[in-house]
């Protein structure tokens, strides 16, 4: 590499080629060089491919298989409103109830997953969506924990009982009204029953699967101060524990407290179980 008169910096292309010809002939520096600029150990690698499929599932089903002291516990989240057998606009936040169905029965069926939490945060929607996802986690043999964030509206309150334990932050809140139809609505008879038996359908779920009085809870259903332009009931988190509809007020680390231990409540059960059958 020399200079000119004026001082400007020129490289001899000889120099170049020389340069190419002791790399090709020391490989070996190549590879160490490699090595130092990707540090990362197979154990590194390996992590970085989990976070990396983690991220993935977070994205594409707005659920995380997470570990706690050894157990395995999936959470889920039902966010925005529940999409049922219409699509909603593009710009709406939804759950889709043929998303979370299947999930739910993979979650109940499989050999490492212990628990579910289900964290909720919802204005409602479709009610026969709704209440399918509710009954299929009512009925799911590994125990489910649910914590209500923000709002657990319209069917999210029997999305909210379904689980075996219910726990509501004390900023939430949970709207209970009356059963309504948006489109086409014939003003028979027939619509006013038709209304009737799916409000039913809704408070029994809720009655069976909380502490709240069925004729309570259909009052809170009609109750005509508290909302402008609409029939119903707001409830504060201790308000949804005190009138029995959710179990606890609590946060995340509540939750997730009382499902490691209805886990290992559960497995000392099957355990008593397999030693009374020997």
């Amino acid at each position: 590499m020399n200079t000119d008169n004026y001082g400007n910096l020129f490289i001899d292309p000889s120099e170049l080629l020389c340069d190419a010809e002791a790399s090709n002939e020391n490989p070996q520096n190549d590879k160490e060089n490699k090595s130092v600029e990707n540090p990362l150990n197979d154990n590194d690698q390996k992590n970085n491919n989990n976070d990396s499929q983690n991220n993935n599932k977070i994205i594409e089903s707005s659920s995380i298989t997470v570990e706690k002291n050894g157990h395995l516990i999936q959470s889920m989240t039902i966010i925005g409103e529940i999409e049922g057998h219409y699509a909603l606009p593009a710009q709406t936040k939804t759950t889709k109830y043929e998303h979370v169905i299947p999930q739910l029965v993979a979650i109940d069926e499989s050999k490492d997953i212990e628990g579910l939490l289900i964290i909720l945060n919802t204005v409602g929607g479709d009610i026969e969506a709704g209440l399918a996802i509710a009954e299929l986690i009512a009925g799911m043999r590994k125990p489910t924990v649910s914590l209500v964030l923000g709002g657990g509206h319209s069917i999210g309150v029997p999305l909210a009982v379904a689980a075996d334990c219910s726990f509501i932050t004390l900023s939430a809140t949970m709207t209970i009204h009356p059963v309504r139809m948006n489109g086409l609505v014939l003003g028979v008879p027939q619509t006013m029953s038709y209304f009737e038996q799916m409000q039913e359908r809704i408070v029994r779920f809720v009655a069976n699967n909380s502490h709240i009085d069925p004729d309570k809870f259909r009052q809170m259903m009609h109750e005509t101060g508290q909302l402008v332009m609409d029939l119903g009931t707001v409830l504060k988190g201790e308000d949804a524990v005190s009138v029995g509809l959710i179990d606890n007020v609590g946060s995340l680390s509540d939750a997730v407290d009382c499902l490691e231990a209805l886990i290992d409540n559960n497995q000392n059960q099957n355990q008593n179980q397999n030693q009374n059958q020997n």
